[in-house]
């Protein structure tokens, strides 16, 4: 009886982390210390709070992800069928350099910034629990997080969290 009970509780600790949907980041996240394409630092709080009253759609992401490049035309067209959505990609690539190449070469337009600790490491990977990326986020205009979790840029999940924001 103890052993079905353990089982159960033990199931109910790992559903309940795996569809938990944060609404809003840890104050550790947003204190992680981002690098735009200049390599000065912010807070990831002070990026968010740059764009305070407005949708944003947060695409985590690296050079060396071939599922993140492959996802990238989705993600022009929705920059085009939302110019009002601030896009805000946050690469993982742990290569600066790799990082930089990447945005001009596939000449990805919007905000960026690295998080030069990788995708295993840093407060801000750990609150998002960050397994895959590609990871699409949307943080609506009251800064609050509407979309946790997208791994596909063609998700009808980003659509609506958009539509419903705007």
């Amino acid at each position: 009886m103890f052993k079905k009970l353990s089982i159960v509780v033990l199931l109910l600790f790992f559903v309940s982390c795996n569809f938990e949907k944060p609404t809003e980041f840890s104050e550790k996240a947003l204190n992680e210390n981002v690098y735009n394409l200049n390599d000065v630092p912010s807070t990831f709080k002070e990026v968010l709070n740059q764009h305070k009253g407005k949708n944003i759609l947060i695409d985590v992401w690296a050079s060396w992800c071939r599922d993140c490049l492959k996802g990238l035309p989705k993600v022009k067209i929705l920059q085009k069928e939302y110019p009002e959505v601030v896009f805000l990609f946050l690469s993982v690539d742990e290569r600066v350099a790799s990082w930089k190449r990447g945005v001009k070469k596939y000449n990805i337009k919007g905000e960026h910034y690295n998080l030069p600790k990788g995708m295993k490491k840093g407060d801000l990977v750990d609150f998002l629990n960050l397994s895959w990326i590609p990871r699409y986020i949307v943080v609506n205009e009251s800064g609050n997080i509407s979309l946790f979790k997208a791994i596909n840029a063609s998700d009808n999940a980003i659509i609506t969290a958009l539509k419903k924001s705007i």
